[in-house]
């Protein structure tokens, strides 16, 4: 893989494997929040609202703790401009989150699922085209068209679900906050200002801002007999699919093209469904499995395709420079 470095610093390798990390850790927020909805009443924008919050104190804390010198090209990012960015991904993932869980209220988990991630790497390509010039040729389109393809098999294969217009238009929406989240993330990240636990520090105090109110009409407290295991529950899901695996996909978004990050997001329902079957005690259906294989085989596909094209684009370097001696 290769190690061709951006201009944020990260390799494009690493950049990958970031986002494999996230797309797998955010599979398993689904399942934990089952176990929450179980253990406990609470609503799912105040679950929203305390994974953001409890995912900004942890992400606080790690910095206060390791002190590290600061990114000399964030300084010199002027205020002003770094304000409005960490404002405009805060509203992006606000919108992703909330709209989603409001899909999920109005058409069905499995509908809301299949439009707002399969709708994800369709506005990211078309906006990652018109605005940043990126190209994904025809085998990134075979890939994204195959894990669209296995999205569809794994989320609705089994399902009698049905598709109520106003759940489609949230989820649309929710698509919509995630690709203009995926696509300004992959802007900055070509400028040396974005990635990184800043950027995701920034997001999450400005979507626990959002939340808030809402959160407050909800119900922010959750009615339990069982307090100690929501607890060790909402500490689980703001620590691992939350803190870590945005800190991860804000750092590999600003370095991989926004496309491939779209798809390798689809990582999170194939996590899910092993959750769903090995600890909620789901059935493993024919589709689980065809849909599986369908989205990892594209995610695979995609990965070699960046890594040749971060090496082409390696080599097209070295023979200017060399052109230039």
């Amino acid at each position: 893989m290769s190690n061709t470095h951006t201009a944020s610093g990260l390799p494009v390798g690493r950049g990958l494997l970031y986002l494999i990390a996230a797309g797998a850790a955010w599979g398993t927020a689904g399942a934990a929040a089952s176990l929450v909805y179980r253990a406990g009443e609470m609503g799912p924008v105040a679950l929203s609202f305390w994974r953001c919050a409890g995912g900004l104190a942890l992400l606080l804390a790690a910095r206060a703790r390791t002190r590290r010198r600061p990114d000399h090209r964030e300084v010199r990012t002027p205020l002003g401009t770094r304000a409005l960015r960490t404002g405009l991904t805060g509203l992006g993932l606000a919108v992703f989150q909330t709209a989603y869980f409001a899909a999920v209220g109005a058409t069905g988990l499995a509908v809301a699922t299949v439009v707002t991630l399969g709708a994800g790497p369709v506005l990211i390509a078309l906006g990652a085209r018109l605005a940043l010039g990126e190209r994904l040729g025809r085998g990134g389109a075979a890939a994204v068209l195959g894990a669209l393809a296995g999205l569809g098999v794994l989320v609705l294969g089994d399902a009698g679900a049905a598709v109520r217009p106003s759940g489609v238009a949230l989820a649309l929406l929710s698509a919509a906050g995630y690709s203009a989240m995926t696509l300004l993330t992959r802007r900055w990240g070509r400028e040396g200002g974005a990635g990184g636990a800043g950027t995701t520090v920034g997001a999450f105090a400005v979507t626990a801002v959002c939340l808030l109110p809402f959160a407050c009409a909800e119900g922010l407290a959750p009615g339990s007999a069982h307090p100690v295991e929501v607890l060790a529950l909402l500490a689980y899901i703001a620590a691992v699919p939350t803190a870590l695996a945005y800190a991860l996909f804000f750092a590999g978004a600003a370095v991989v093209r926004s496309a491939t990050v779209s798809v390798i997001m689809l990582l999170e329902p194939v996590s899910a469904a092993v959750l769903a079957v090995g600890v909620l005690g789901e059935r493993l259906t024919a589709s689980t499995v065809a849909g599986t294989l369908l989205l990892l085989c594209s995610v695979g596909g995609l990965a070699v395709a960046e890594a040749r094209a971060a090496g082409a684009g390696r080599a097209a370097a070295a023979e200017r420079d060399a052109a230039l001696v």
